[in-house]
């Protein structure tokens, strides 16, 4: 019975992360032919584009907060299905604009409903599995929900992008329908019947300790997200810059480095259980993760085959997405998991509003090259430093208390 709990749980939480990616990087992949298609001219697609994914990651920021709290308090199955069904119909609905204001606004509820099932999905596996073996379902679940990107590119250069949005949301609402027979998670239902506080931001920040260990929970993720949010996402103007011709295109672009991500997001997974060091395995991806954004910024005039090739290296320096999620999921107590679990992810990629605002500001008075590097630099190095101090949690009892 145990088994198929388990089983269960990582079939729903893995095939709601392929939805929840799909979505989250369908945009990047239709965003110039959907702009033309609501008559953004083209000198303004780069800025429009920035709004669309700012108001994307301003509702994931949003989303973090009500489903992480959500979730310590009415449970991790709830959220799992109250964001995938919000989600996809906000997806339905984004293959029905016609101006950029009811883009921005169904991207927006998108980035909300979006916010909820990582979290909560990868609470729910780490809480229903034994410690010794965690990381293989949580593994699972990041690797099978990376898969969503490359079906995203797929489907998002083969069909119109309007009806790629719709088959995003169909997908969603018939996983809804398959009503995957998963149970709440074990811990929960214990901290449930108790007067325990749960779901509150502020018993992470109740503590100096608390709130560093959170945010270097954050840092360590951001630049995976700069990786997805400036250099893939702007390919094509990167291509240009690079004097690339023709450029890139972003959905090739897009698919390659979540081909990547798949790839590095099995390996650095297992590399931590063998290790038996979730912080070690980090390290590692880390530096590989410099080496390929150096390549990708100062070497000009690549074919598209080698740049695709870089595009790939990104994606498998990247691919300690899993690990890091598992590392977030590991920090605190049972009462406050989902919540933590929930809202880290999502800060890091709601991180990338400053970054781009950032992009723009340094690339207007330093040029799009500089102003990748620059970025680079500065979130590499944050993220090292916050690893450097972190607590290692491979092998972490997490049946405990926050806070109690």
């Amino acid at each position: 019975m145990k088994d198929k709990v388990i089983s269960s749980s990582i079939l729903l939480a893995a095939l709601g992360y392929f939805v929840d990616i799909y979505d989250l990087i369908l945009f990047s992949i239709v965003r110039v032919k959907s702009l033309h298609a609501i008559g953004v001219p083209d000198d303004q697609l780069l800025s429009q584009g920035v709004l669309l994914l700012n108001m994307q990651m301003g509702g994931m920021l949003l989303g973090g907060i009500f489903w992480g709290i959500l979730g310590d308090k009415r449970g991790r199955l709830s959220v799992l299905l109250g964001s995938i069904c919000l989600y996809s119909l906000a997806n339905i609905a984004n293959g029905f604009v016609h101006s950029v204001e009811a883009y921005a606004i169904l991207r927006l509820i998108a980035g909300i409903g979006l916010a909820g099932e990582l979290g909560a999905g990868i609470t729910l596996v780490s809480e229903v599995m034994s410690k010794e073996t965690r990381v293989y379902g949580t593994m699972i679940v990041a690797v099978v929900g990376i898969l969503g990107a490359i079906a995203a590119a797929l489907i998002g250069d083969m069909f119109d992008w309007r009806t790629a949005y719709w088959i995003g949301g169909a997908m969603g609402i018939g996983l809804l329908f398959l009503r995957i027979k998963a149970s709440e998670s074990g811990m929960f239902r214990q901290v449930e019947t108790t007067n325990v506080k749960k779901g509150s931001l502020l018993l992470i920040f109740n503590s100096w300790a608390n709130t560093l260990k959170y945010l270097r929970c954050i840092a360590i993720g951001v630049p995976i997200w700069f990786v997805v949010g400036i250099l893939i996402t702007f390919s094509p103007e990167f291509g240009k810059a690079l004097n690339m011709s023709p450029p890139p295109s972003p959905g090739k672009a897009v698919m390659v480095v979540y081909i990547g991500l798949a790839l590095g997001g099995l390996v650095s997974g297992l590399l931590s259980q063998i290790w038996k060091s979730r912080k070690r395995a980090v390290a590692v991806f880390m530096v590989l993760n410099a080496l390929f954004i150096g390549i990708y910024l100062f070497c000009p005039s690549l074919s598209l085959n080698v740049f695709y090739f870089v595009c790939l290296g990104l994606g498998i320096a990247g691919g300690y997405w899993a690990v890091f999620v598992t590392i977030a999921a590991e920090q605190f107590g049972t009462n406050i998991r989902a919540t933590v679990a929930t809202t880290v992810p999502n800060f890091v990629r709601g991180a990338v509003v400053p970054i781009t605002l950032s992009f723009q500001a340094l690339k207007t008075s330093y040029g799009i090259i500089n102003a990748g590097w620059i970025l680079a630099v500065l979130c590499l190095a944050v993220a090292g430093l916050a690893l450097w101090g972190m607590e290692e949690t491979h092998g972490k009892d997490l049946d405990y208390i926050d806070g109690a």
